[in-house]
């Protein structure tokens, strides 16, 4: 099942139709998995961005020895020095002239028929976003089975909202552009994946499968400053789809203001305390 989707290894001169955008900040520990992840990727010939978030490890060094090694890769280095995920994801979007475009995080780990079921899922009519559930357990045991299964039935009961963060959002490249972009410059705040998809959503379907999944680090849970309240989440839920810019541009963004809940917030490591 698997190599009758994925295919045959990408070749060195393949046209890529996908763009891999990899931004990252003092990733150095993690984010060797997920160049690994890339590397190991059958089916669609692809380009990577790697957006070096101003970091002050060892981080873009670490990524370039790790792909030295694979010359069939086409590898963009770009620098982005305003802190905050959203703008380096804009700066690697920028460089994106492919049809597709995958947003990876630095500590997540990609199957290798990842863009493969990404691309298949966008091939389905008015589909302009794949979207991957993220998991914590393998996808085969009962924990990652029950997860898988539980956002598959979210995303078909409550489908026009966002059920996964930047780690897993895969779209039609004109699409995003013509929404605007990985980065709006009216929501400078945290939760900037769930804002994009409220654009995106306006053009077409996103698209959840219960077989498409990536693993995003376990640190990611001890994020609590970035966290919003259960009330706040409940009221996402609850708020229909035409007034949800109300949501986010009117109701959220005051509430993000007062907390001073910035996307550079996202530069502060919980997981160290």
């Amino acid at each position: 099942m698997l190599s009758a989707l994925v295919g045959d290894m990408r070749t060195a001169g393949d046209d890529p139709r996908w763009t891999i955008v990899l931004p990252y900040y003092n990733e150095e520990a993690y984010i060797g998995r997920t160049i690994a992840a890339a590397i190991a990727q059958r089916g669609p010939a692809f380009r990577l961005v790697l957006v070096d978030n101003a970091s002050t490890d060892g981080t873009e060094a670490l990524c370039r020895d790790l792909l030295a090694v694979e010359p069939q890769i086409e590898v963009e280095h770009v620098f982005e020095p305003q802190p905050g995920p959203s703008h380096a994801l804009k700066a690697g979007f920028d460089r994106v002239r492919t049809p597709f475009v995958s947003l990876w995080n630095a500590d997540t780990w990609y199957p290798p028929d990842y863009l493969a079921r990404a691309e298949a899922m966008l091939a389905r009519p008015g589909v302009v976003a794949a979207m991957a559930i993220d998991l914590a357990h393998g996808p085969l045991c009962v924990a990652g089975v029950l997860r898988r299964y539980q956002k598959r039935i979210a995303s078909l009961i409550m489908r026009r909202q966002a059920h996964t963060g930047t780690f897993g959002q895969c779209f039609r490249t004109s699409v995003l552009r013509e929404a605007g972009g990985p980065r709006s410059e009216a929501w400078p705040w945290v939760l900037d994946d769930h804002e994009l998809m409220q654009r995106v959503l306006k053009l077409g379907r996103s698209s959840y499968s219960a077989d498409f999944w990536c693993m995003p680090s376990t640190r990611r849970g001890a994020c609590a400053h970035v966290r919003w309240t259960l009330a706040e989440r409940l009221l996402y839920h609850l708020t229909p789809f035409r007034l949800k810019d109300w949501f986010f541009y009117r109701f959220l963004w005051r509430r993000f203001a007062v907390r001073d809940m910035g996307t550079a917030n996202l530069r502060i490591r919980d997981w160290r305390s």
